[in-house]
């Protein structure tokens, strides 16, 4: 099984992780099921932008960027030439490690 190496984030994983999840899985799935709770505010519907992850090593060997996605991540802050969304971005038999951005566009999630 693939392994998937979060580097630290502040909220999500403040020590960071490394997990793993059988090929086919998408990277939120993973983080999700490894009680790592990265945004998905669409249900993983590939509807948003919340998911969003900057794969620093491994982006080769995910699944291609389909149309869709290609439009969502447009309007992602912090969008970076290594960004997917993470409910659409399925594990081959590579490992990969994820960055998860420490600003979203989720406007919900902002404590006012």
């Amino acid at each position: 099984m693939p392994i998937i190496k979060i580097l630290p984030h502040p909220e999500y994983c403040p020590e960071g992780a490394e997990i793993t999840a059988p090929a086919g899985t998408s990277i939120c799935e993973a983080l999700l099921d490894h009680k790592i709770n990265i945004e998905h505010a669409c249900d993983m519907s590939c509807a948003c932008t919340t998911c969003h992850v900057v794969v620093r090593e491994g982006f080769n060997s995910l699944n291609e960027l389909d149309e869709s996605e290609e439009d969502l991540l447009d309007r992602a802050w912090g969008l970076e030439p290594q960004s997917r969304l993470s409910c659409q971005a399925f594990l081959a038999q590579t490992d990969v490690t994820v960055e998860i951005p420490k600003y979203s566009i989720n406007h919900a999630k902002e404590k006012h």
